[in-house]
């Protein structure tokens, strides 16, 4: 396990002694320390067309349309002929996550959902593994003798982005792939709410057996909103299931606006804070949240310069270590924001996944400490039964710089770790 944030050692427990056996790929729940995320697997597909080429297809231009899977077909066969597509990326909200999460902390992951049977090259599924960390273990995925998801986006020259979405299979995963024991063993279980608008799927029930079983061994549970509009249809059913089963909630700001009805961010923390132990709100230009939980007893006050916005002094107990609303004694809300790392990149093109790799961090530093409570029981890290590893500020700190390292790469997915040794740039970062 590779601890998170800067360190002058690459991890944080060298070994000394070799190891008796080999190294696995396959997650051991006894030996391993690992999250789970539970996904509808889908491939993201980048293509430039034409307004005729929309006209031809007969796809509202701007809009993202769901699309049969044979016309999908057709469309995504003229896009290779006519050599439009530029890139493919494997997609899905918690696959980026937990993608990101083993390279972050060079360890293990699992994820749940669907891939093909038989991958052919060229197909979804094998761009689908092909841009994923080798360190995420799939070997309890569902096959199906279908194809994953696919997303393509269609940009004009105009630079309107134009979605058709291809579901195929990947709502087909069945409760029978969860595996319990896996999840048992977890240091959490991540899963987005999309699939609680798959009505009448076989996912949606996979999706609550994971989280019972989560619930059951007291597995922290992680919950990504997905989009405005998802939450807007579905905000009872949401709202519903953060109350019964998540303790970590992680949206962007216009979700916490369709999900409490209140436009500021640090008011929207607050109140789905009556419902779950920690919230993670990215903001744009405005940099990103993280609150949550800690007992009066275990409080910290922050030496940073005190903040003021529509609460007063908010941050003043950042320093303070996240914990269970359940666990605390006297329950304190503790809030902590931080703003765009160095202001954030010259140019941003695409912002895909900047959510998703801040959730991974949060989720590196959760993994850590349960990482160190096992082999380090008595220390004084675990005087409280504490949710993470670091305090409010620490995780905003790590967090912020994993969303601006996958705004540089233009990507939703992180290509490699963080850099070792970034003294020039925090300097710059702290002066500001």
């Amino acid at each position: 396990m590779k601890f998170p944030g800067l360190r002058k050692i690459k991890h944080y427990f060298p070994v000394s002694q070799p190891k008796p056996q080999l190294p696995s790929f396959e997650v051991r729940p006894e030996l391993d320390t690992y999250i789970v995320g539970l996904d509808q697997t889908i491939v993201d597909v980048v293509a430039s067309v034409s307004d005729e080429f929309l006209t031809k297809h007969a796809i509202p231009k701007g809009l993202s349309n769901l699309v049969a899977h044979d016309k999908a077909n057709i469309i995504y066969q003229e896009l290779i002929n006519n050599q439009a597509i530029s890139d493919h990326f494997a997609g899905g909200t918690i696959g980026n996550t937990i993608h990101n999460y083993s390279v972050l902390a060079d360890d293990k992951s699992v994820l749940l959902g669907v891939m093909s049977a038989n991958i052919a090259l060229g197909s979804p599924a094998y761009h689908y593994v092909r841009h994923t960390s080798s360190k995420v273990d799939m070997n309890h995925l569902q096959g199906v003798s279908g194809d994953i998801g696919r997303g393509i986006t269609m940009i004009t020259p105009d630079g309107e982005r134009t979605f058709v979405i291809d579901p195929s299979d990947m709502d087909e995963l069945c409760p029978d792939y969860i595996p319990n024991d896996i999840i048992a063993g977890a240091a959490a279980f991540v899963v987005s709410a999309y699939p609680l608008r798959a009505t009448d799927k076989p996912i949606q029930q996979a999706m609550l057996t994971a989280l019972e079983t989560a619930k059951a061994h007291n597995v922290p549970i992680v919950m990504s909103l997905g989009t405005r509009h998802l939450v807007e249809e579905n905000r009872e059913l949401i709202l519903s299931t953060i109350k019964k089963y998540v303790n970590v909630v992680a949206m962007n700001e216009l979700e916490a606006e369709a999900l409490t009805g209140l436009v500021d961010p640090l008011q929207s923390a607050a109140a789905i804070l009556d419902y779950t132990d920690m919230v993670l709100i990215t903001a744009g230009p405005e940099g990103l949240y993280l609150c949550g939980h800690t007992d009066e007893s275990a409080k910290r006050e922050s030496s940073n310069p005190i903040k003021s916005a529509s609460l007063a002094d908010f941050n003043q107990y950042e320093f303070s270590r996240p914990m269970l609303r359940r666990e605390c004694t006297n329950p304190l809300k503790v809030f902590s924001h931080i703003s765009p790392y160095l202001g954030g990149p010259e140019r941003i093109k695409n912002t895909n996944g900047a959510g998703d790799g801040a959730l991974s961090a949060i989720l590196h530093d959760m993994a850590a400490n349960h990482f160190h409570k096992q082999v380090q029981p008595l220390s004084g890290k675990h005087e409280q039964p504490y949710l993470a590893y670091s305090s409010f500020a620490q995780i905003c700190k790590y967090a912020n710089r994993v969303s601006y390292e996958i705004l540089v790469e233009n990507a939703s997915r992180l290509s490699k770790g963080l850099p070792e040794r970034e003294d020039v740039l925090e300097e710059a970062y702290w002066e500001r």
